[in-house]
């Protein structure tokens, strides 16, 4: 099967088929890129192939054309802006059935092409949406298979007029239908919504199944595998995007010099590199950031547990090690809270290159083990002023 673990899940699923007690809606609650939308593809296909056994076979017609998208009795939804062009979304699930992982959808990828692009389109499913590609279409009997099976992405984004006319469905489902919900937010949705729901929770992958993944389906190279698994927090889709992105393993040897530049202090050196990482833009100094926040959790834990330590930054474990050694006296927690506090500096809209230059100073300070304060002093009654 095209699924990374969820075993406990996949097992009731298959358990439906067999004893043939298929629900007319389910609801498939978890965290994103955990596998809801992919395992929602599996069991619609294994409903629809020919061999009618509790997994699909892969190899009979129904399976092909669902596996090409194309198979008349299965529907993707994504909630998207109204202004969509339909292309796009062909486009996008084209791609979700050469991948079910991969981010196609509009809230987390507003444009295919630019991964690192936002918008401040809203991407909703409308009523008439509703009524047009849900309720009309599945109405209709089955054009080649048993059943008419709707997978609704995203189902917290239904519009509440929207989220009225879907309900209509559920309470007076066509035969032979079948709806699969997905959702990381049930509680911004209807109850009446859920409670016609046959619930399946979905849980966070493990970093050891999405390396394993990562190396097995993408060809990563192992020790870089290992690290981004880590980083993905349980998400096999984060973890693909943070493969592809080029400029990843140039931000985490950006994290190494700013770390190192700031227990220098070289003025002139250090200048450069926090001028560097402010023209990277906002978001992108966020990103570095974090990294360095998960690069000081793995100098605790190797602090604790040496060599047997599972660090996020794997391949890094020599510096980690060569750290922690060079720098017995480090307050790694002051680092850390002073990383933790120039995140939000920088989501206040502080400017980024005094917050960047006054963490370096603070960072330096703590290495050495020496007392620090907060980066910003509040004043009372006046604005917030930075402090060196």
């Amino acid at each position: 099967m095209n699924i990374i673990n969820q075993r406990r899940t996949v097992e009731a699923l298959k358990s439906t088929i067999a004893s043939e007690r298929i629900a007319h809606a389910y609801l498939f609650i978890g965290p994103d890129g955990v596998g809801k939308r992919a395992v929602a593809i599996e069991y619609g296909k294994t409903l629809l192939c020919e061999r009618g056994g509790t997994e699909p076979c892969d190899r009979c017609l129904p399976c092909t054309k669902v596996n090409r998208m194309v198979h008349p009795d299965l529907h993707i939804l994504f909630p998207y802006p109204s202004d969509t062009d339909t292309k796009d979304v062909a486009e996008r699930i084209q791609l979700l059935g050469e991948n079910p992982y991969a981010a196609v959808d509009f809230v987390r990828r507003p444009t295919l092409g630019d991964p690192t692009k936002s918008s401040n389109k809203q991407a909703l499913y409308t009523v008439a949406r509703m009524h047009e590609e849900v309720r009309r279409e599945m109405s209709f009997k089955p054009v080649e298979g048993k059943y008419k099976i709707a997978i609704l992405t995203d189902a917290d984004l239904l519009r509440t007029e929207a989220a009225n006319a879907f309900l209509k469905l559920l309470e007076e489902p066509a035969p032979r239908t079948i709806f699969i919900l997905t959702t990381s937010r049930p509680d911004r949705m209807l109850p009446t919504i859920l409670s016609r729901c046959q619930r399946f929770r979905f849980d966070p992958l493990s970093p050891e199944a999405i390396e394993e993944a990562l190396i097995g389906r993408e060809g990563i190279e192992p020790a870089f595998a290992a690290a981004v698994a880590r980083m993905a927090d349980g998400s096999y889709t984060a973890a693909l995007d943070l493969a592809q992105n080029e400029e990843l393993r140039g931000l985490r040897d950006l994290v190494l010099d700013f770390f190192r530049m700031s227990y220098a202090q070289d003025v002139n050196r250090l200048t450069d590199l926090i001028e560097k990482t402010a023209r990277l833009g906002r978001d992108q100094v966020k990103h570095v950031l974090d990294l360095m926040l998960r690069w000081i959790r793995d100098v605790v834990l190797y602090r604790s547990l040496g060599s047997e330590a599972h660090l996020v930054n794997v391949d890094q474990m020599d510096a980690v090690a060569k750290f922690n050694d060079n720098l017995p006296n480090a307050d790694l927690e002051a680092m850390a809270s002073a990383v933790e506090e120039a995140v939000g500096l920088i989501g206040r809209n502080v400017h980024v290159t005094l917050t960047l230059t006054v963490l370096s100073q603070t960072l330096a300070a703590a290495m050495r083990g020496a007392e620090s304060g907060p980066l910003y002093l509040p004043l009372s009654e006046e604005p917030l002023r930075m402090v060196g």
